[in-house]
């Protein structure tokens, strides 16, 4: 296992309905033991009280909630002696939901804020990846960001800077987006997550099951990653944050990627804006 980090706080499981199916929980963690890893956390799709995500196969049920922890907390006790387990939840944070979300961080370890969408100005979800969104909205996304910060709600900040999913340039607002986290994370200490999960999909498992990609298609294929976001980590990393990586494992195979995925991101990222990040060890 590469030196730079033995854990991960990233990973999904078959409840949420886009992961591999035919992953138990165990099997995740037989990856991570086998990869040298010696502490992770689930961290699957939040559960919603107030169902606002209405798309299928996105998140586990809340009727789910109590048998994923059940699980995870069997697995807790039976693997103590290899790796350390916790149980958490990936979230988004929306205004009128922090009671219900306060909830979930309480019966928890971990929170990480994975913020896939955020409201219009009329209260529809506004989704990345689905979704084209207008300036103000990314400005927008980047305050509900501050704002769950401000409230204390996350252990992490799951890929900021995916709000570069579909844009094509780096330009003055994309930076406004990424000073709003960056000063944020520095104010509240917070840390950003690197995620590999994007990379994991386009240079080894486009069809999500792992293939062999020649190198020379996968530097191909890398020049088409929009996050990691070169220009956001730029940004950011004039502030004294913290940094790590995040797998976001949904997939067979993808935790034995780890250290590749790692040395593709940096790439992205570059070395020298790598070196200047204050990565958690």
């Amino acid at each position: 296992m590469d030196k730079i980090q033995n854990f991960n706080y990233h990973g999904h499981t078959y409840r949420c309905g886009h992961a591999d199916l035919g992953m138990h929980d165990e099997d995740y963690i037989k990856e991570y033991i086998n990869l040298g890893i010696k502490k992770i956390a689930f961290t699957d799709h939040a559960p919603q009280k107030n169902k606002i995500d209405k798309r299928t196969d996105m998140r586990m049920d809340y009727s789910q909630k109590d048998e994923y922890k059940k699980s995870i907390e069997k697995l807790k006790e039976e693997y103590k002696e290899k790796i350390q387990i916790e149980v958490g939840y990936e979230i988004e944070y929306l205004p009128g939901e922090e009671e219900n979300i306060q909830e979930l961080k309480q019966e928890t370890d971990k929170l990480i804020i994975g913020q896939h969408f955020i409201y219009n100005d009329n209260k529809n979800l506004k989704i990345f990846g689905e979704d084209d969104f207008e300036d103000k909205e990314l400005i927008r996304y980047g305050k509900y960001i501050e704002k769950a910060m401000e409230l204390k709600i996350p252990n992490i900040i799951a890929h900021p800077d995916i709000y570069m999913y579909r844009r094509k340039e780096f330009g003055k607002v994309e930076q406004e987006v990424a000073e709003i986290i960056g000063k944020s994370a520095e104010k509240y200490q917070i840390p950003l997550e690197i995620n590999l999960c994007r990379i994991f999909r386009n240079l080894f498992a486009p069809h999500k099951t792992v293939i062999n990609i020649p190198e020379k298609e996968r530097q191909e294929k890398l020049k088409e990653i929009t996050y990691p976001c070169r220009g956001f980590w730029e940004t950011v990393s004039k502030y004294n944050i913290k940094v790590l990586y995040g797998i976001d494992a949904h997939y067979k195979g993808q935790i034995l990627l780890f250290p590749e995925l790692i040395k593709y991101a940096n790439q992205v990222i570059g070395e020298e804006t790598i070196k200047k990040l204050n990565f958690i060890k």
